[in-house]
């Protein structure tokens, strides 16, 4: 699946990642790079990326990247067990990267790093961390067989 046809199936509009205009750049064997573009819809009061904004990327990447990961997608699923983030400068407009790099990818969990950076200075933004939970699903309705 190339990028462009990962961001019309996971970033539709009708979807987070859709809302925030996450655009899937690069995928690579247990890699996945996006940007997110940053203004007032996203900014908190002070007018700076808000920080759950930054998780919200992070973990879309992260989970998109762990889906590419699966063994079967069309009988299992990846699901967030745990997210953390620091965010170590603020950002005002432009865009932010995102890139998802696999630490673990075992038979029931994945963990993954993400870096996310200021597109035009590649200034470290923030680092989050994401476990995910492999789950079963039943193909034929793609929800949990459990």
């Amino acid at each position: 699946m190339t990028a462009a046809e990962l961001t019309a199936r996971m970033c539709a509009p009708t979807t987070l990642g859709g809302t925030l205009g996450i655009e899937i750049t690069e995928t690579g064997e247990r890699t996945l790079t996006a940007r997110m573009p940053v203004g007032p819809p996203v900014h908190q009061p002070m007018g700076m990326l808000h920080g759950g904004a930054s998780v919200a990327l992070a973990e879309t990447v992260g989970s998109l990247a762990g889906w590419l990961a699966l063994p079967d997608p069309a009988r299992q699923a990846c699901v967030g067990l745990e997210i953390n983030a620091n965010h170590l400068r603020p950002v005002r407009d432009g865009y932010v990267v995102a890139r998802a790099e696999a630490v673990h990818i075992g038979r029931r969990t994945q963990v993954w790093d993400i870096r996310i950076r200021q597109e035009t200075t590649d200034a470290l933004v923030c680092i989050s961390r994401l476990t995910l939970a492999v789950i079963d699903i039943d193909p034929a309705t793609g929800q949990s067989a459990g």
